[in-house]
């Protein structure tokens, strides 16, 4: 969505990724299918400064793909919170619990192999101070209506890849893109929340429950 010589400015000006971070970075990129899924440096340190700010006890993601933004989120954990991370692959399983387990923040993580409708009937008790939604995207919908009662007032909700790489400015739109201009639409007229989207990378949908 921007030029690459601005993108190298961004990355300037925002704080370093630290070793296991750029680890799991090169080795999405070099053993698993479609890593430009992967959030990456500059997406990364958003959600960090995001959670950071939130100062979240429980955190909910669904879709961990190699836990790269998992990690990110976790940083802004307090000493008894949790991150519950969803996702149905199970291939990834090994890779993804390794990263985990070379972290500090291990400890903090929740890992849930399975649906993730089916996975978030097990947290039906927890409420959540930061939602992350970054899986399959024709269910975005679905994910926001599961978990919106779970979230405290003052909670965020963040939703990923909400411009589809600039699709949703087309006219002629596939089913994909219809399905998250769709949503965007709803979250645009839904009175329950503020919200606003930024443009980084793929656009981050950022949602506040009133």
């Amino acid at each position: 969505m921007i030029s690459e010589e601005l993108q190298n400015l961004l990355l300037k000006y925002c704080e370093p990724e630290d070793a296991l971070l750029q680890h799991i970075d090169r080795e999405t990129h070099l053993k698993v299918l479609l890593p430009r899924m992967l959030s990456g440096h500059y997406q990364g340190r958003v959600l960090s400064l995001l959670s950071k700010m939130n100062n979240p006890k429980r955190i909910l993601e669904v879709g961990t793909y190699t836990g790269y933004a998992t990690l990110c989120l976790a940083e802004g954990l307090g000493p008894d919170g949790i991150i519950f991370t969803l996702d149905i692959n199970a291939e990834l399983e090994d890779m993804v619990r390794g990263n985990f387990a070379k972290s500090p923040l291990n400890d903090k993580i929740k890992y849930i192999i399975g649906d993730a409708q089916e996975s978030l009937k097990l947290l039906k008790e927890e409420t959540f101070d930061l939602v992350f939604i970054d899986a399959d995207k024709k269910n975005n919908g679905t994910y926001y209506d599961l978990v919106f009662d779970q979230v405290r007032p003052g909670g965020i909700i963040i939703v990923d890849n909400v411009l589809w790489s600039g699709k949703i400015l087309s006219n002629a739109q596939d089913q994909d893109t219809k399905n998250i201009s769709s949503f965007n639409d709803r979250v645009a007229a839904d009175q329950r929340v503020e919200k606003l989207i930024l443009p980084v990378r793929d656009g981050l949908l950022i949602i506040r429950k009133k």
